[in-house]
């Protein structure tokens, strides 16, 4: 089980990977809003963060950078249409929607949370070494 922060401006699309990956097994915490990103790293450990693809490139970059400043320990996934390019050059993984099968969330999830990295041991004051 992977704890994951979803993060998006459609809040049907939210939900709908909400219950996937609750259904695969993955705690999900959903934030709209950027500013609730630090609230939310600071009463969660997050293994992943997805970046939802109706956000515009330049709010994905602004999440992306609150993520590592407050969920030092989070891999971010970004979640990107079929007609653009992915926003996110230091995402950990890239994910071109609509996917062809919608367990492919929840099974990148999975191998993103599995990874091992370059870090200390996961606690809150944990930070980014790369």
């Amino acid at each position: 089980m992977a704890v994951v922060l979803c993060t998006g401006s459609d809040l049907v699309l939210m939900e709908t990977r909400k219950l996937i990956l609750q259904g695969a097994g993955h705690k999900v915490v959903t934030v709209t809003n950027p500013s609730d990103i630090s609230s939310a790293c600071k009463e969660h450990i997050f293994d992943v963060a997805v970046i939802g693809q109706s956000t515009s490139a330049d709010s994905k970059r602004s999440i992306a950078f609150l993520i590592h400043q407050h969920c030092p320990s989070a891999k971010i996934l970004e979640l990107y249409p079929a007609n653009q390019h992915p926003a996110i050059e230091d995402a950990d993984s890239w994910l071109e929607v609509p996917a062809q099968v919608p367990q492919e969330l929840a099974q990148q999830v999975e191998r993103l949370a599995k990874v091992e990295t370059k870090q200390l041991p996961r606690t809150k004051q944990t930070r980014r070494l790369d």
